[in-house]
């Protein structure tokens, strides 16, 4: 199965490299550069999997997954926030404001999608 998933990052290079491991893995990926972009894109295509960074221009992250969350068609999509932060506030924050799970910038490319896998099991299937 094939996972579809929401990218949103603001970083160009970041959005490349996710973007890449993921499609490598096998999965559809939409990119949005920011939270608004994000909210339209979610109004087109519910995905599977949201991943999003948390710190950005626009519409930052905490803001963007509050008003998703509010959003039913959205209330069982995982939402992973990316985050360069890495104090147990942060995390705590992040899980607080709706998101369903937190990953530390710089990603580990070697586990990336395994990580990813705890919230969509597709994305560990052959």
């Amino acid at each position: 199965m094939k996972a579809s998933i929401l990218l949103v990052e603001d970083n160009p290079e970041s959005r490349y490299l996710f973007a890449f491991i993921l499609r490598r893995a096998g999965c559809t990926v939409a990119e949005a550069h920011n939270g608004v972009e994000a909210l339209g894109a979610v109004e087109k295509t519910v995905p599977d999997l949201i991943i999003m960074d948390i710190q950005m221009p626009v519409l930052d992250g905490y803001e963007t997954v509050a008003r998703m969350r509010a959003d039913p068609r959205l209330a069982r999509v995982p939402i992973v926030g990316l985050s360069a932060y890495a104090m147990a506030s942060d995390r705590d924050r992040a899980m607080q404001s709706g998101f369903t799970g937190y990953i530390e910038k710089p990603i580990e490319l070697a586990t990336f999608v395994q990580e990813l896998s705890s919230y969509l099991p597709a994305l560990a299937a052959p």
